[in-house]
């Protein structure tokens, strides 16, 4: 395991054809130079690509110092899950070409002990938490998951760790995070200030996960759902009944990056489907374009619930009654260039909540394009921008489509008349590493 010395992130120069290189770590060298230079190289060109996949190079050198020392074992167990279906499909490629010679040379025989599974389905991640994670996180034995997945993978396994009641013993695994997914909201929301020098979470899992300094606890929230709420699943041909909290009986789910109604949900669930994936992350411009500049040449829905706000005990509501934006975040970043939250700050635990109410397709999309410009539209005086405790919305809508709310990208379909609230948690579940 690499010990307490930090590696040290170091942009070179490049190389010949303008490529940049950056080093992320190196380690004693067992070929007679001073070290292995482990260090990413993102081609010419690509820069502006978050989709184009660094290439990891290995190599010896005279003049690095070793930031790093690798042991032959590591203190953690380890996972390594490989999403087959996130994004558009590159965490196999990743992982073979990235993640698995760097394990290799950061524990030269430990690597051999490590687990790596690739998702068959959508449930594999809840399987593996049932099965194992949560089991061994609750013997209170130290476990370390390397996650090449999208902020779906994180989600499944805060869901799972909390089905069950937590023993004393229980111990909050740590995860690194390799941005896989779409969006990869939580990845670049932790990573916002290394924005510019993105290493694909690879320094992170350089890191020694035991070293509290890069080790912070994952805020998370609880949406609970009125009786009849079901998850939508397969691009909502089927539905499903959502866990049950074993207090209240009440449907829920947990969440770490974004509770959402109205338009951002709708997006959210329209474009979530194979044919939209295959776009990456201009899926949601384009669901966004539909929804907001309907085929009849009517203007978008507006959405009708009653929603309120909550300030320590008590819950304000607010005076519209028809809404085109309602969200609550505890993340700054939906994408890499999308900052919805300004004022958050990495891992803090605040909710915050922006929402406007019904406008033109125009000036909905104007407004949400000041979030590209470093998440100006909460300066805009149409939008209300505060932070909150929680949030509720009862809807007063016919049609089914109309209350579909969004937790981290998965989407629950409300029954007629009910309702959806959404808290802040203080338990910890999950640790991440951060750079």
């Amino acid at each position: 395991m690499a010990n307490s010395i930090s590696p040290t992130v170091k942009a070179n120069d490049g190389d010949a054809s303008g490529n940049n290189l950056t080093t992320i770590a190196s380690v004693p060298s067992k070929h007679g130079a001073l070290s292995t230079v482990i260090s990413l190289q993102l081609r010419a060109g690509e820069e502006k690509d978050d989709s184009a996949v660094p290439e990891v190079i290995i190599k010896e050198d005279n003049q690095t110092q070793p930031s790093i020392r690798p042991h032959n074992t590591s203190d953690e167990e380890t996972h390594v899950i490989i999403s087959t279906g996130s994004g558009t499909g590159k965490a196999g490629i990743f992982y073979e070409k990235a993640v698995k010679p760097i394990l290799e040379t950061l524990w030269p025989e430990g690597h051999t002990n490590f687990l790596t599974h690739r998702t068959e389905s959508a449930t594999t991640i809840q399987e593996l938490t049932n099965d194992i994670f949560f089991p061994t996180a609750s013997a209170g034995i130290s476990l370390r998951i390397v996650l090449l997945t999208g902020d779906g993978g994180v989600i499944d396994l805060v869901n799972g760790l909390l089905a069950q009641p937590v023993s004393p013993t229980y111990r909050a695994p740590t995860v690194v995070l390799l941005p896989l997914g779409t969006a990869n909201a939580l990845y670049h929301s932790i990573n916002v200030e290394n924005a510019r020098q993105d290493t694909w979470g690879l320094k992170a899992l350089c890191l020694n996960p035991s070293d509290e300094a890069h080790r912070r606890p994952l805020p998370i929230f609880t949406a609970s759902f009125s009786p009849g709420a079901r998850l939508l699943t397969n691009e909502a041909r089927d539905e499903e009944v959502l866990p049950q909290d074993p207090k209240s009986g009440r449907p829920i789910l947990h969440g770490t990056v974004v509770a959402s109604w109205a338009m951002h949900a709708s997006l959210v669930a329209d474009s979530d489907t194979a044919e939209y994936r295959k776009f990456g992350i201009d899926r949601f411009k384009m669901a966004a374009k539909e929804a907001l500049y309907p085929a009849d040449g009517s203007p978008p829905h507006p959405y009708r619930a009653s929603v309120s706000v909550l300030h320590g005990s008590d819950w304000q509501p607010l005076p519209e009654e028809e809404h085109m934006y309602v969200l609550a975040t505890m993340v700054s970043n939906l994408e890499k260039p999308f900052c919805i939250s300004p004022k958050t700050k990495p891992l803090d635990g605040s909710l915050w909540l922006v929402h406007f109410g019904p406008t033109s397709g125009d000036e909905a999309m104007r407004v949400m394009g000041l979030a590209y410009a470093g998440g100006k539209h909460v300066e805009d005086p149409m939008v209300r921008y505060e932070e909150v405790d929680g949030l509720r919305i009862e809807f007063h809508e016919d049609e089914g489509k109309w209350r579909r709310v969004c937790i981290d990208g998965k989407i629950v379909r409300v029954e007629e008349g009910g309702w959806v609230e959404i808290r802040k948690e203080e338990r910890r579940v999950l640790d991440v590493i951060v750079e």
